[in-house]
């Protein structure tokens, strides 16, 4: 009985796949929308099947991966270090919240003709825009993270005779992982995005983004589904991974 229970709850999330798939397949037998502009689900799995045989999808796959993860390293090493800093300084968290603030708060496209001016319209301005967007989603994860750390470990630990470097590295830093995690998750979330948005408009000849754009300008629907297909199942593969670290390095997260 209990190996059933497992079984099924390992099933459920295959539920909702199933039903938007019913869905989107009565919509196109009941031409609800022009089946030019809406093609079925087997016509865009074949092409997406088809784009990973010939190499072609797969080979913009792996460019918005390399993108991806270049912004999301420059974003981390940037953002948990001021983060700490933030986060430890009652008075440099004041002094820049604000500007701070302004700018997560502010569209990362919106941004995208700065960041043209500052550095042309090649690969940098990708990478840029996208680590510029994740850096503030980390950075005030860590921050919170930090000033939220329980108080009492804090004070046992000062008791002890810990200096209060020893404290930052030995209990706030293990304490703000949990939230860190949380903005890296965001991070690298906001950081595909940005990615998939700047390769359609800034100049690219390779990844998701122009995949998807140069397929709508041709009205190659099925392509242009698969390559959507794509980048959500690559933003939910990221998304599982970081669950799944989460997990395993952070188990003592609100304990």
């Amino acid at each position: 009985m209990k190996n059933s229970e497992q079984m099924i709850g390992r099933l459920q999330p295959l539920v909702g796949v199933f039903l938007l798939i019913v869905f989107w397949e009565l919509a196109f037998e009941m031409r609800l929308i022009d089946p030019v502009l809406l093609p079925s689900p087997a016509q865009s799995f074949h092409a997406f099947w088809q784009g990973l045989q010939e190499g072609s999808l797969w080979g913009d796959l792996q460019r918005t991966v390399v993108r991806t993860a270049i912004s999301f390293a420059i974003a981390l090493v940037i953002a948990v270090p001021l983060g700490i800093l933030l986060g430890s300084s009652d008075k440099v968290y004041r002094t820049l919240e604000f500007p701070i603030d302004f700018f997560r708060s502010t569209p990362a496209s919106a941004m995208f003709p700065l960041f043209l001016i500052l550095f042309g319209s090649g690969e940098g301005t990708k990478i840029a825009v996208a680590a510029f967007g994740a850096a503030l989603s980390i950075l005030f994860s860590t921050a919170y993270g930090v000033m939220n750390a329980r108080k009492q470990r804090q004070l046992a630990a000062r008791v002890m005779g810990a200096s209060r470097l020893q404290v930052l590295t030995d209990v706030t830093l293990w304490e703000s992982l949990p939230q860190t995690f949380v903005g890296m998750r965001s991070g690298v979330s906001l950081a595909l995005v940005i990615v998939i948005v700047a390769e359609m408009f800034i100049g690219s000849t390779d990844g998701l983004g122009q995949r998807i754009l140069k397929s709508q300008m041709v009205f190659d629907m099925p392509d242009m589904y698969a390559s959507i297909f794509a980048a959500g199942a690559l933003g939910y593969m990221l998304n599982l991974l970081f669950i799944v670290a989460e997990r395993r390095f952070v188990h003592w997260g609100g304990k």
